[in-house]
């Protein structure tokens, strides 16, 4: 099994910054694509950022130029620094990540799609 949690979210004054944090564990052989995800009230759940192991990241046109995804391939673990947070960026927040996953041997055994349990990230005055 494979557990995603986050950390970093919270309240902030508009104009102010968040960090996120996602941190994986358990069968992990390696990890592909990770991305956040958030969803305010009353909307779907969309994409904010993702990355690839790689490095190679992507945006949602909101969050570029405000939020930088970043990861570290060793500790399984991705970021997003978030800048001059609006309160239309308040939702909850939620890590996604696409793992290969091992079995008891350490061989590869195929890969699934993992969510974190989300952290909410309330901008308001």
């Amino acid at each position: 099994q494979v557990q995603l949690v986050e950390s970093g979210g919270g309240l902030v004054q508009p104009g102010g910054s968040l960090r996120l944090s996602c941190a994986a564990s358990g069968s992990i052989l390696s990890i592909n694509t990770m991305a956040w995800y958030r969803q305010a009230p009353g909307k779907q759940r969309e994409l904010v950022a993702s990355i690839t192991n790689g490095g190679n990241t992507n945006y949602a046109d909101s969050a570029k130029g405000r939020f930088t995804i970043s990861r570290d391939n060793a500790a399984n673990t991705v970021y997003l620094q978030m800048n001059s947070l609006t309160p239309e960026d308040t939702a909850v927040f939620y890590c996604h990540a696409d793992v290969s996953r091992k079995g008891i041997s350490g061989v590869y055994i195929g890969s699934m799609r993992y969510w974190g349990q989300g952290t909410q990230v309330t901008v308001s005055s």
